[in-house]
């Protein structure tokens, strides 16, 4: 009676390692891993060739100075703040539905580290196109949720750097081959408080770049 309880279990033990083992099956991991496990087989890791992957840093000081649609004045203030260190911020996203991520370049003075330019450039190959771009002073580009997001900082007559009067929000989203401005927003601050009290104005009618 043992031995035919112990081949019995045998032989269920061999049929449950089978069934692990079939197709579509994963063994012991069907009855549920531990949860870091878990995580690291529930989020593959991409291919190199995934849209929105980060692939290879584009050196955007080249990109920007061989740009015909930089402008001089831009060219002329892009210089080193120390050493090899240019005032230059770069993002990479996925805003106009290419297979290469899109780089966002940011230009910015020295000193106060205010925008002088944004630019968005859309890969093709080896070579990337400017798109999109903002020349004017105190400016910023950012990406949120798939939009380009540009802020402009605004400041009356004696407003110091640090301290403008106001803000302008514009968002922008990839349409019909170019950016189209969707929303917009204008923030005036007070300075009848200490953190500053924001009035919202109304917004104009959407417009492309």
């Amino acid at each position: 009676m043992a031995a035919s309880g112990t081949a019995t279990a045998g032989l269920v033990a061999a049929a449950l390692f089978a069934a692990g083992c079939s197709t579509g099956g994963t063994g012991v991991e069907d009855e549920g891993a531990a949860p870091s496990e878990a995580a690291s087989r529930a989020a593959p890791v991409p291919s190199a060739g995934d849209a929105g992957h980060f692939t290879e840093s584009v050196d955007a000081v080249k990109l920007l100075m061989a740009d015909p649609k930089v402008s001089p004045r831009v060219k002329a203030d892009l210089r080193p703040c120390a050493k090899d260190s240019y005032p230059v911020d770069t993002s990479y996203a996925v805003l106009t539905g290419n297979d290469t991520p899109d780089v966002i370049v940011n230009v910015l003075t020295c000193g106060d580290a205010v925008g002088m330019g944004t630019y968005v450039y859309r890969g093709s190959g080896k070579t990337y196109e400017n798109v999109f771009s903002v020349e004017e002073p105190a400016v910023y580009a950012a990406v949120d949720r798939g939009d380009l997001v540009v802020t402009k900082q605004v400041y009356a007559k004696d407003d110091p750097v640090a301290e403008p009067s106001g803000e302008e929000v514009s968002t922008y989203r990839w349409s019909a081959g170019r950016f189209t401005r969707e929303f917009w927003v204008r923030n005036e601050f007070s300075r009848a408080v200490g953190e500053g009290e924001v009035v919202a104005s109304e917004a104009p009618a959407p417009s492309g770049n």
